[in-house]
């Protein structure tokens, strides 16, 4: 059965005409599992910002005979062009890549192409609108250098796929939360609101003060903030603001 894209909306159209602004790059962490397609929904609100996306599966070995390891990288590629589908937009980048720790091989793409953050669903076994932080995005909260956005479980399938109204900037002045959430909503036509509540459509998260700048450590009030989340967050390197449709990651206050 062909795959149908996820936002009833023209999403590629929207993609396609911002395509001459896009500086920040975003990665999107895609298997084809339960799950995955809040992930492919989430990057799809991100691109609609001004975001370039990349969609990437990482393999865990190369196959020893010839034959197993060509079939298996077109069955990987036809992975990502299911991918592509369901996000509307069939020129959008794909990455396969090879390596035996999916959140390092992740990070090192991250690197490679100059990417500001990494797109991640919740666990396979998350309550539907709720966001549980898998194996792969927990490892990477640790020390990276890179932003980290988690869709909740069903994403894909609510209103808020469609829309981000309300956005909730949680740190200090001296992150790069507010910044984000602010030129998120400027890209979204969307309002920064003072209160994580039932009502915010997506939390972006400071690292704590005592991080490293540009690197991303969680206190623990934030951590549990992701916990009771029903609504994607976006959680920021310390000192690092995302510039959507402008410019790409900044420190703040450069």
């Amino acid at each position: 059965m062909e795959a149908k894209p996820i936002l009833e909306l023209t999403l590629f159209d929207e993609i396609d005409h911002r395509r001459e602004e896009m500086s920040i790059k975003i990665i999107v962490s895609y298997d084809g599992t339960a799950n995955e397609n809040d992930a492919i929904a989430l990057g799809g609100l991100f691109a609609r910002a001004g975001a370039e996306l990349a969609l990437a599966y990482v393999r865990h070995t190369h196959e020893p005979d010839r034959d197993r390891e060509t079939l298996v990288q077109s069955q990987a590629q036809e992975l990502l062009d299911r991918g592509a589908r369901l996000l509307g937009d069939p020129g959008v980048a794909r990455h396969v890549v090879t390596d035996r720790s999916t959140p390092e091989g992740l990070r090192a793409l991250a690197e490679r192409e100059g990417a500001s953050a990494i797109v991640f669903c919740s666990d396979s076994h998350t309550a539907k609108g709720h966001v549980s932080v898998g194996n792969s995005a927990e490892r990477l909260l640790d020390g990276v250098g890179i932003a980290i956005a988690i869709a909740p479980a069903g994403f894909a399938d609510s209103a808020r796929a469609a829309a981000i109204r309300r956005i909730v900037a949680i740190g200090d002045g001296d992150g790069g939360a507010r910044a984000t959430a602010d030129s998120l909503a400027e890209a979204l036509n969307a309002t920064v609101e003072p209160v994580a509540d039932d009502h915010a459509d997506l939390l972006v998260i400071d690292s704590r003060p005592e991080a490293e700048p540009g690197r991303i450590s969680l206190s623990s009030s934030a951590a549990h903030l992701i916990e009771i989340a029903t609504c994607p967050v976006l959680v920021v390197p310390r000192g690092v603001a995302l510039q959507f449709g402008r410019t790409p990651a900044a420190a703040v206050g450069s």
